[in-house]
């Protein structure tokens, strides 16, 4: 970190790093949960799920990136082993063992809400104290949102499609 950023910096710059290696072990088990569950999805709209999982999962993994790339800019060292990002992560991994494909919408949309609440608090911790942080967490926060939006349109779509068909057979 450059001389005049410590400058003007109105931070502490321990628990933000702190945070954002919290976040960064979230991104990763994020991408793992949506690149596994499309691998082993079942389910109705099975195949255009799958495809937003997997774009979903390079998502969180670029995420990861910005956030490493965040934490070596102040001064800090990402979590270098996979085996604590487990042990880090706030936000947990969530184990497909029901593959069904509205089981995986329902571990992803917890897990978008619990990442959203970790970069709304960045957001605060950062906004007219760290300039540069605040702009990468807003970016991220905007993703997240919109990965919560397109899981939930997903859920919307399947129960109006479960009542369209019951509607259609109570009727005979």
């Amino acid at each position: 970190m450059g001389e005049m950023a410590k400058k003007i910096a109105k931070i502490d710059y321990d628990e933000l790093i702190k945070t954002l290696n919290i976040a960064f072990a979230e991104e990763w088990l994020a991408y793992y949960q949506y690149w596994l569950g499309a691998l082993v999805a079942v389910g109705p709209h099975r195949t255009s799920i799958t495809k937003e999982f997997v774009e979903h999962a390079n998502e969180e993994l670029k995420h990861a990136g910005w956030l490493a790339n965040r934490i070596i800019e102040l001064g800090g060292t990402p979590i270098l082993s996979p085996e604590k990002w487990g042990e880090t992560a706030i936000c947990r991994y969530e184990e497909p063992s029901n593959p069904y494909i509205t089981e995986l919408l329902k571990q992803n949309l917890i897990s978008e809400r619990c990442a959203i609440a970790r970069y709304e608090k960045i957001c605060e911790m950062t906004f007219g104290k760290d300039y540069e942080t605040h702009r990468l967490a807003v970016k991220i926060l905007h993703d997240e949102l919109e990965h919560e939006q397109e899981i939930t349109d997903f859920q919307d779509d399947i129960i109006s499609e479960y009542e369209h068909e019951a509607a259609k057979h109570s009727t005979h």
